[in-house]
């Protein structure tokens, strides 16, 4: 380095504060996350709410009126076939602090586009009942539709998808983006509707999903019979084992052109990915994708037309790492990145 760079660098860095930023897009954020005194908040105290958004519990057509996404969190298991434990998911994922404000790939900042708050759990009747269960999430999601809030969710078990779409769908059926181990289209069991390996048969069966724009990413395991329904419908499925072969670009371009200009719900059960990288789930299965592999398909959606999504299925008792919870979070993240762009572009163009 010639001592003029140095003596530049010294002039331009030596005395600057950590919340000196230079490049506009970057000081931009910086400005959203030091208060005055140079101090940001401290990641590991108050009380967490997902990205540290103002925490919003009173549910209401006023408060929900000044709101365009809202983070919800579902905590509900009773629809599991294996290991319980997803109830526990939306405090972990809240829990995570390395997460946002800024994504570096889609150059943005989704808190600073749109107005968002974390306004807490669904309010269930009773622990024990699942019917009485999806009521409650069913009645909680009709309100936020109607006040035309986009919802992003934290299970809870897979099953939470299915009252989550019968209030999104209500008007006309939507297109889904699904990241999965499982296609979860089986029929009822044991006599339970509810189950997390149903909800998207019920959902199609009920006009609320339309099959012909639904994409299935990451299906792999020892189910592949009890998922002849999402063929039958006409899903496209795209195994686990095509996702390397394949790449994300082509990956990228059928959902793209599947789902089309149409409204879309992304849901991302984490035992999608490969149990290396998210072993707290109740049905892990080998040979899922990898962190990077999700992260750059959800990046490829950008601009579709999200009408809300979820994260599901994570059990944060079986990871002492918490990879899991942190790799939801991320995931989560980047499905509210892709939300409020949307959100900005069409503000853009009613300007």
């Amino acid at each position: 380095m010639s001592t003029e760079k140095l003596d530049a660098l010294r002039k331009k860095y030596g005395g600057a504060a950590g919340e000196t930023v230079h490049t506009p897009e970057f000081r931009a954020v910086a400005e959203g996350q030091f208060s005055a005194g140079a101090s940001r908040a401290k990641p590991y105290s108050g009380v967490p709410t997902f990205m540290g958004l103002p925490y919003q519990p009173e549910v209401t057509p006023d408060t929900l009126s000044a709101l365009d996404i809202a983070v919800v969190g579902v905590p509900m298991d009773l629809g599991v076939t294996n290991r319980s434990g997803a109830r526990f998911g939306p405090r972990a994922v809240r829990s995570i602090e390395r997460i946002g404000p800024y994504n570096h790939v889609l150059h943005r900042q989704p808190a600073a586009l749109c107005r968002a708050a974390d306004i807490g759990d669904v309010p269930f009747r009773s622990r024990f009942s699942l019917e009485q269960s999806h009521e409650d999430i069913q009645a909680f999601y009709h309100v936020l539709t109607k006040a035309g809030v986009i919802p992003l969710s934290v299970g809870g078990d897979h099953s939470i998808s299915y009252s989550i779409l019968k209030a999104l769908g209500a008007e006309r059926p939507v297109g889904m983006v699904h990241f999965d181990a499982h296609c979860d289209t089986g029929g009822n069991y044991e006599g339970a509707k509810f189950h997390h390996g149903g909800p998207f048969r019920h959902a199609v069966l009920e006009g609320v999903l339309d099959p012909t724009r639904c994409v299935q990413i990451g299906i792999r395991g020892a189910s592949e019979y009890l998922w002849e329904f999402s063929k039958d419908s006409g899903m496209t499925v795209i195994h686990g084992e095509q996702v390397p072969h394949l790449g994300a670009a082509a990956i990228i371009e059928t959902v793209r052109r599947v789902v089309g200009d149409g409204p879309v719900y992304i849901t991302f059960d984490v035992d999608c990915l490969d149990p290396a990288f998210a072993p707290g789930t109740g049905t892990p299965e080998i040979g899922g994708l990898t962190t990077r592999e999700a992260l750059e398909i959800l990046r490829g959606l950008d601009g579709l037309n999200v009408v809300g999504g979820d994260v599901v299925e994570v059990a944060p008792q079986y990871d002492s790492t918490t990879n899991t919870a942190h790799a939801a979070a991320q995931i989560l993240f980047e499905i509210f990145c892709l939300s409020a762009g949307r959100i900005a572009a069409n503000r853009e163009s009613k300007t």
